[in-house]
């Protein structure tokens, strides 16, 4: 009895054990499955069906760049923690370094990426600027009523959900200038399209940053990214002064290397405009500037451009048609929020454009979220699903094989679209929401894996 009694618990130890030993692997895989984004996990629920997977490139930089010394002058960069070199802001003739050529992921002219210089903070700007965004009520008085109001506070308390890597920084750093440069530029992105009001004239929770633009085509120099124009709506904007934005922006900054320009398939280089809250002029106005018989044409002059109009719903399709625009965009990173922004209409929307010599560039974004500013806006919320919404948005644009494909966005924060490094934080208040269990440049990865598999796909459409 005695022996069978000692067997018995033999047994059951060894079975305990095993058993522990089991779940132990078990969640070791589990762990090394999700540490991956770019694995077969990350589907398509929506149907759409992802491309055939490529490797990931390993040549992305990870370095922290919280560690660049800020100063006004002259910005020290290292690069990888193997070299340095002095750079001058305000240098219009900054060379590419071969260095950062061999370690960065190539540019890519078709992935145009909306970019905001609005951000401010004491040190550079004497005061905090969008960071310490309102909340926004409702329209409806007793819906508003439910919410709470006032203003963020930072550095702790910002106005957004998420927290950034640079933490409250101001867009005129030269140092966050750098890093955001070089985090698209790591992203394999192309182009920026820079949120531009014109000179004296801002959002009504900014100020000016016109005269930020040429620090921002230098940096973009350097790192052989080409910067165009998200032209934002302002009082009475109309024909004639929009004539007079697109003047003012091609005397000034039309000779800069970094300054974009799209190849046309009739073989001209042409500046290109995104115009935002297009649809809120009427066609008949902008007929007078981009119909070749308008009133205020800019058609056949020095001044000429592709003009791509933002769409949001169906019937502002023919009237981008009837405007005179070269294009459309859909700009909102909320899958159904808007028609445009909706995946399942993008093939009506590129086959419309296709038969009216129209360009179609979806915005495809990682997720939305503006509770921040927003409290009561909490049914247009996309969760991120660890990178999944990202691909799936980007497998939709994929499928209709369009010419450019636009990201909302590098750092808009208030509205958590950005893939800009993020950051884990909690303070008394608030949790931010962070990328666990992925790194802070998990959506820089995305990003330029699907530039890849763009390159890839589109070799087979020009077959």
């Amino acid at each position: 009895i005695l022996n069978y009694d000692i067997m018995a618990r033999f047994r059951r130890r060894t079975c305990i054990i095993l058993l522990l030993f089991i779940l132990f692997i078990c969640s070791i895989m589990m762990a090394l499955k999700t540490l991956r984004p770019d694995r077969a996990g990350f589907g398509d629920p929506f149907g759409l069906g992802l491309l055939p997977e490529l490797q990931q490139q390993t040549v992305l930089l990870d370095n922290k760049q919280n560690s660049l010394n800020r100063v006004q002058g002259d910005t020290v960069t290292r690069v990888g923690n193997l070299h340095s070199m002095a750079v001058n802001t305000m240098k219009a003739s900054m060379p590419p370094v071969n260095k950062l050529e061999e370690e960065l992921s190539l540019p890519n002219y078709n992935f145009h990426i909306f970019y905001y210089s609005w951000f401010g903070n004491p040190q550079f700007d004497g005061k905090y600027i969008h960071w310490n965004h309102p909340l926004l009520p409702h329209w409806d008085p007793k819906i508003a009523n439910n919410y709470p109001k006032g203003r963020h506070n930072p550095p702790e308390d910002i106005g957004a959900n998420f927290y950034p890597e640079l933490g409250s920084y101001s867009s005129k750093d030269p140092s966050v200038i750098e890093a955001h440069m070089k985090q698209m530029r790591s992203a394999s992105t192309g182009v920026i399209v820079l949120s531009w009001y014109p000179p004296g004239m801002a959002d009504e929770n900014g100020e000016p940053t016109d005269d930020l633009v040429p620090v921002i085509l230098d940096y973009a120099h350097k790192y052989n990214l080409k910067v165009t124009f998200h032209i934002e709506p302002y009082k009475d904007r109309d024909d004639r002064s929009m004539y007079h934005n697109v003047k003012y922006i091609i005397d000034k900054y039309g000779g800069h290397p970094a300054f974009y320009r799209h190849k046309t398939s009739t073989g001209r280089f042409l500046p290109m405009f995104y115009v935002y809250d297009s649809y809120v002029t009427i066609p008949e106005i902008w007929a007078n500037l981009l119909t070749v018989s308008g009133s205020q044409t800019i058609r056949n002059t020095p001044y000429d451009a592709l003009f791509i109009a933002l769409l949001v719903e169906e019937k502002h399709k023919h009237d981008i048609h009837r405007s005179g625009f070269d294009g459309m965009y859909t700009y909102f990173a909320t899958n159904g929020f808007s028609y445009g922004s909706s995946h399942h209409n993008w093939a009506s929307l590129k086959a419309f454009c296709d038969s009216n010599n129209l360009m179609f560039i979806p915005s495809v974004g990682p997720g939305y979220i503006d509770t921040s500013i927003r409290p009561w806006n909490n049914h247009n919320t996309r969760n991120r699903v660890n990178g999944k919404y990202y691909e799936t948005a980007f497998s939709a644009a994929l499928l209709v094989r369009p010419e450019i494909i636009s990201i909302t966005s590098f750092n808009e924060w208030h509205e958590g679209t950005q893939i800009e490094k993020a950051v884990p934080k909690r303070t008394g208040q608030v949790v931010y929401l962070d990328y666990k269990p992925h790194k802070p440049n998990v959506y820089l990865e995305l990003t330029q894996k699907w530039s890849e598999k763009y390159r890839k796909e589109q070799e087979q459409w020009l077959m």
